[in-house]
């Protein structure tokens, strides 16, 4: 079967099986950021952005998906290439340990600083709860989120 999806702001026709997951479609067709933990909702690796909310992409069947926006952590910056504010505090902060994890906890902080721009540390955490990350305590995750969006209050860049 077909489905239509524009996937980081590109129009996409993706083949695949019905049975096929948000997840396995996405990878299948190149878009490798998007990561494999666990296949059944329990790592938070594989979140992407569907229609602005964040959502484990292994719990969501590609045809659901027809005629949706995708973003993942590629599309995140948009199309100047400099680094969304989630990103470059993350690096700054030293947040990014191993990697694995990284582009799905930016990307669902992207969907918490879009319903709350000024989250506590304790509603990030909350957020971010499912999350997993196997390298650290969050500590520098949550301190990055929180600078980002002080940034993105500020107007310092689109978010």
């Amino acid at each position: 079967m077909k489905v239509e999806l524009e996937v980081n702001g590109k129009g996409e026709l993706l083949e695949l099986d019905p049975g096929d997951t948000l997840l396995e479609a996405l990878r299948a067709h190149g878009h490798t950021s998007v990561k494999n933990g666990c296949a059944n909702g329990d790592c938070g690796a594989c979140a992407v952005l569907l229609d602005g909310r964040a959502v484990a992409s292994c719990l969501v069947f590609a045809a659901q998906a027809e005629g949706s926006e995708i973003t993942t952590i590629d599309g995140l910056a948009g199309e100047d290439a400099a680094y969304h504010p989630l990103q470059q505090t993350m690096l700054d902060a030293g947040g990014v340990q191993c990697g694995f994890c990284i582009p799905a906890m930016i990307l669902t902080a992207a969907d918490l600083l879009a319903r709350n721009p000024g989250p506590t540390r304790e509603e990030i955490g909350s957020y971010l709860s499912g999350n997993l990350c196997r390298c650290t305590g969050y500590v520098k995750q949550i301190d990055a989120i929180e600078m980002a969006a002080a940034i993105m209050r500020e107007g310092g860049a689109d978010g």
